[in-house]
């Protein structure tokens, strides 16, 4: 469901290349779990995948969909959790919601079900009528992902989506993950809590100076290293990547 293919984006204010003829396969039903140091090139892979950032050169094909020639189409596929909840603090949470199903043509009897489901699974029916401005982080956040996932998309690309959320939120997160995955979907998930992909990826991958040092299932990357855990192998198979990218 996503295919990246020999990806390279350069910035032109430093030259520095951020990621560097970087190809990825991830199907249908996997749980995939992007990791890397700071700088690596992980927000900057994300922003190419979901649109925001034009490729210098390589193609990326959502759902079936290729994000040059035919971008609207492939960012309907993509649900978008970003790391960072910048949003309409005079809106209320409702509001925003209805904002996000209208900017995606959701039928009002799809976001009904939707808005009424996440919000109860999320604890936010109290809030839901308050502006947001007078929302936690954590709450943010809670309504980020319900926004983002309002269209019920077949790709999940997810940037550190566990940020801010108490334990509850973040198992009930996780649980809906493997969840859509099940149903044949796709998540793609950024996270810097190695412990939580080693236990809920299906398969991984490691991004180091721009390029992927390695990919595979956990023991796929251990190669021989019987017991070894992700935080060991993350290790060896990664240094200081500089700045963020």
């Amino acid at each position: 469901m996503i295919d990246l293919q020999h990806i390279t984006k350069t910035y032109a204010k430093n030259g520095k290349k951020a990621v560097d003829d970087l190809t990825l396969h991830v199907d249908g039903g996997e749980l995939f779990g992007f990791i890397g140091p700071n700088g690596a090139g992980k927000t900057t892979t994300i922003k190419m995948m979901t649109g925001i950032l034009k490729p210098d050169q390589g193609s990326i094909i959502i759902a079936g969909r290729p994000l040059d020639s035919d971008r609207l189409e492939a960012q309907r596929r993509i649900g978008f959790v970003p790391d960072g909840n910048d949003l309409y603090d005079r809106l209320t949470g409702l509001e925003y919601l209805n904002f996000m199903a209208d900017i995606y043509q959701v039928g009002a009897a799809q976001r009904k079900e939707h808005i009424e489901k996440y919000l109860n699974i999320f604890s936010l029916e109290d809030a839901v009528n308050n502006q947001i401005r007078s929302y936690s982080k954590g709450m943010k956040q809670k309504l980020v992902v319900i926004g983002a996932l309002i269209h019920n998309p077949p790709v999940w690309i997810l940037d550190e989506p566990l940020g801010g959320l108490d334990p509850r939120a973040a198992h009930l997160l996780k649980e809906e993950m493997i969840r859509h995955c099940n149903a044949g979907n796709t998540v793609f998930f950024s996270t810097h809590v190695l412990e939580v992909a080693e236990k809920l990826c299906t398969r991984i991958g490691v991004i180091a100076h721009g390029s992927l040092a390695a990919q595979g299932t956990l023991e796929e990357l251990r190669s021989g290293e019987v017991g070894a855990s992700l935080e060991e192998l993350f290790l060896e198979l990664t240094d200081d990547g500089g700045e963020d990218a």
